[in-house]
């Protein structure tokens, strides 16, 4: 009886092996023609989540959206092979196929986050950038974000001290915003508030933009904002609010200003008023020099604008 269960998993191995070398052929070998299998169109707020265009599932991976089968056959290959052509390939096609719900249940179910989690680590960038897009894409699952939160620490160092506007920044904080979308991780990000701000001043137009959502999505929670507030934030940060801004910074700015405003403004939030330091966001939004911006922007000439001015009280 040993002897037939030996050459069973002799047999199940030989068989993982063949499926692997299948996919390694396919991952190497790239797109040599159209594929004619199933195309699916993902969800829009998965697709908006990735850095690429998550409906290109053929971009120097498998052919087609993959089954269950397969996908733990790809996680296999992820896991074993020290190639880094293979991993970032693979990768890829993972983050592609977690653009559809049910493919993000059954990577979690096949364990697959933990694995795939463990190449943000990776010295090279381009590996670490492609596990953090695969990570994103599976964060739009409310159950895979428990499992993804304990990376959330190691992805805010890894943004704070890599490369300034690399797409790895900008992987990591797609993230960071999908992770902080509810209320159940943000306080995650308490002690990396300054940071973010850092970041906003002297990224360039996207990164600001990306740096925007996020502190969107902290601006709305009112346990975030005696963080927010108590920041310490350069001055230049006004410069945001000058009227020749683009639009999609200067709307976003505005919003923050007013999701702020909307928390103070909660009953029973900071009941005790704290004692904010000289430097930090409270004295600027609430100073006189935010104070004119504010009053300037009335005559914006955009209708978007104007509107958004008008919903701010007047300090």
């Amino acid at each position: 009886m040993g002897g037939a269960r030996d050459a069973g998993w002799v047999a199940a191995g030989l068989l993982l092996g063949a499926g692997a070398c299948y996919c390694i052929y396919r991952l190497t070998r790239g797109q040599r023609r159209g594929g004619r299998g199933l195309r699916l169109r993902p969800s829009r707020s998965a697709g908006e989540a990735t850095g690429y265009p998550a409906e290109d599932l053929t971009n120097g991976s498998c052919d087609d959206v993959l089954n269950a089968e397969q996908l733990q056959k790809l996680l296999y290959l992820v896991e074993s092979t020290e190639d880094p052509v293979i991993i970032e390939r693979a990768l890829v096609t993972l983050g592609n196929n977690a653009a559809f719900s049910a493919n993000q249940v059954i990577i979690r179910e096949l364990g697959g986050i933990p694995i795939v989690g463990s190449k943000i680590n990776d010295p090279n960038h381009s590996i670490k950038e492609k596990a953090l897009n695969a990570l994103n894409n599976l964060s739009v699952n409310v159950e895979n974000q428990i499992k993804i939160k304990i990376y959330m620490n190691q992805v805010c160092e890894d943004v704070f001290s890599g490369p300034l506007n690399s797409p790895m920044q900008l992987a990591g904080l797609r993230l960071l915003t999908n992770m902080t979308v509810t209320n159940d991780h943000q306080h995650m990000l308490n002690g990396y508030i300054t940071d973010l701000f850092q970041v906003l001043l002297t990224g360039n137009g996207s990164t600001k933009v990306q740096v925007l959502k996020l502190l969107l999505n902290l601006s709305e929670n009112p346990a975030m904002t005696e963080g927010l507030l108590g920041a310490q934030v350069d001055s230049s940060f006004l410069s945001l609010y000058d009227g020749h801004m683009a639009k999609e910074i200067l709307l976003r700015v505005l919003t923050l200003f007013q999701n702020i405003n909307n928390c103070l403004k909660k009953e029973g939030h900071l009941a005790v008023q704290p004692t904010f330091t000289k430097g930090s966001l409270f004295f600027l939004l609430y100073g006189e020099e935010c104070a004119q911006k504010m009053r300037a922007l009335v005559n914006h000439h955009d209708a978007d604008v104007k509107e958004k001015v008008t919903i701010i009280p007047k300090f």
